[in-house]
């Protein structure tokens, strides 16, 4: 979701020239997104069709200018994966001081929630970037 958002998001605003792509620490590679997000993004309009898991590589951590994370722990897990990454992991509720749980295998209500958390972040980030 977060990634969807971040682009949409980026577009509207008019800052383009950003590459927006996601990737997890324990995400199962090739997998689509819940039946919930896609009912969720496709009630917002946007489009999750073609999302597919993946896991982080040390080659994305080092190419990103930026990393936005959902919790503290998957931020402390990337630092000490690849310390050079220090400086540059934040979660996406930096600005409000919160963690979003991963509502993977809860009831719609979880995601709706981390949803709204997510868009509140995505607003957050795209103006200070």
């Amino acid at each position: 979701m977060a990634e969807v958002f971040l682009r949409a998001a980026l577009t509207q605003s008019g800052k383009t020239g950003h590459t927006v792509s996601s990737a997890g620490l324990g995400a199962l590679p090739g997998h689509q997104a819940d039946p919930a997000v896609h009912q969720l993004m496709a009630e917002t309009g946007l489009d999750i069709s073609t999302h597919r898991a993946r896991q982080i590589t040390d080659d994305m951590i080092h190419r990103a200018d930026i990393i936005l994370v959902m919790e503290t722990w998957q931020k402390t897990a990337i630092e000490a994966r690849t310390p050079s990454a220090k400086g540059k992991v934040f979660r996406l509720g930096e600005w409000e001081k919160i963690d979003i749980s991963d509502p993977y295998k809860k009831n719609l209500c979880a995601f709706k929630h981390a949803m709204m958390l997510i868009e509140q972040g995505v607003s957050q980030w795209v103006a200070k970037l």
